[in-house]
């Protein structure tokens, strides 16, 4: 089939690829030229497992193509899925001028019925503006063309993301009327052929499906990490607590680790964005509200265990930062609670060396003008005269460290550890004053 992809960012990107991996004909449009042309080159401008490979594999097989020419990219695709950002506002609500924008490039340059699909993160209603934007247009050119829309939300996590698309736990496919249902069944059937995991529903309830299942997750995410406030405050383990909730089938163990926040460019967008959306339709999410509040806090928690320890004044201290991604297998840095953290610990006037096994590049553009902060090569090179080594992200490589090659390069044993990676008894043996979250056992 072919098909045609705007937008060549996380989402458009990881759906052209995947899409033209199954033998459609796909071209991936984006106005950025610099990008199209690194594109054509193979040269991401993410980073994420096995995605390069596929680009790769599928460019050279003549399946995938990257262009800036929006004419011909709406002349190619019997399809057109809009995965272009809907960054947040100031009032916290998803911008939608670059998914309309497309809506009025596809009605300006239609010469003949297509299926107009939306895979951007979009509030309840869009589709409809999509709809009603694409029919203006028409009127206002005189033309008579038929065309369809319909919802194909997504449900890619960052760093697994090619795999969550290759193997889909489920397709949601949002579709007031049969054309468009039976055309994206036919798509998207190759990817399941093990057992059919598409969900069919309206297109409200779909575009509302998106939000909703972020919400959920991030909902747990501060659950646990306002539980393990007060598991610190009596005594308790949060890890014993969560296997021990978790064991429940009714609530199972994913997505209730306690730590230093959720960041990233879905959770905090997507929770706000569903909370302007319930505003503006006279519903107050209380319950969400509450989660992002919490999550906001919990990203300054390893701050407050190093002034309980340092006290407020921390110059002349120098500080050790593993992890800067918002989560690992991922170079995203997009409202990671390890900005937050070293900020505050430059403001209390330290200084950072900081690690990330992949972010690196993007944390050289953030920090470049901070002189008190040293974006290092390695984990042991960054830890090397730290009066603390602060874990903000769980990449593998910090979960065995060899503690005695630690220990000869730190100033002292301390770890303020965001992540809970090692056991309490363990670090004490070892001599280390190590301070986790929600486990003061």
């Amino acid at each position: 089939m072919k098909i045609t992809i705007f937008g060549a960012g996380y989402v458009g990107l990881v759906t052209a690829a995947c899409f033209s991996e199954m033998g459609n004909n796909v071209v991936c449009v984006d106005i950025n030229e610099d990008k199209i042309s690194l594109l054509k080159q193979s040269v991401l401008p993410i980073y994420e497992p096995g995605l390069a490979d596929m680009v790769t594999r599928n460019l050279g097989a003549g399946r995938l193509n990257f262009v800036s020419d929006i004419e011909f990219a709406v002349g190619h695709g019997d399809v057109q899925f809009i995965a272009v950002g809907t960054p947040p506002l100031e009032d916290g609500s998803a911008d939608l001028q670059h998914v309309l924008n497309v809506a009025r490039s596809i009605a300006h340059h239609m010469v003949e019925p297509k299926l107009v699909v939306s895979k951007s993160t979009v509030p309840v209603g869009t589709c409809e503006q999509i709809s009603n934007t694409i029919a203006s247009v028409l009127d206002s050119m005189k033309k008579n063309l038929s065309f369809y829309v319909a919802s194909n939300p997504e449900f890619l996590k960052e760093g697994a993301a090619v795999d969550d698309f290759m193997r889909p736990d489920r397709v949601i496919i949002g579709a007031d009327e049969e054309f468009s249902a039976q055309t994206l069944r036919r798509i998207y059937s190759p990817f399941l052929r093990n057992h059919d995991r598409l969900i069919f529903m309206s297109i409200k309830s779909a575009e509302l499906t998106k939000y909703a299942a972020n919400a959920m997750l991030a909902t747990r995410i501060s659950f646990m990490n306002e539980l393990s406030h007060f598991a610190e405050s009596v005594g308790a383990d949060i890890e014993a607590i969560r296997i021990g909730i978790g064991s429940d089938k009714r609530i199972g163990l994913n997505f209730l680790y306690a730590g230093c926040g959720y960041g990233g460019s879905c959770f905090p967008k997507d929770v706000r964005a569903l909370i302007n959306s319930a505003t503006q339709a006279g519903r107050d999410l209380k319950i969400l509200r509450a989660v992002q509040d919490v999550n906001e806090r919990q990203k300054s928690i390893l701050i407050d265990k190093v002034v309980s320890i340092f006290g407020e004044d921390l110059v002349g201290l120098h500080f050790c930062v593993w992890g800067l991604a918002f989560k690992p297998n991922t170079d995203d840095l997009r409202e990671a609670p390890s900005e937050i953290i070293i900020r505050s610990l430059l403001g209390h006037g330290a200084t950072v060396s900081a690690y990330d096994p992949v972010a690196k590049e993007n944390a050289v553009a953030i920090y470049r003008d901070d002189k008190g902060v040293q974006i290092c090569e390695t984990n042991t090179e960054a830890a090397n005269g730290a009066d603390a080594i602060l874990i903000v992200t769980e990449w593998k490589e910090f979960r065995s460290p060899d503690f005695d090659i630690l220990e000869s390069s730190v100033r002292k044993k301390i770890i303020f550890d965001g992540r809970n990676l090692y056991d309490t008894k363990f670090m004490r043996s070892k001599g280390w004053l190590y301070h986790s979250i929600g486990r003061n056992i």
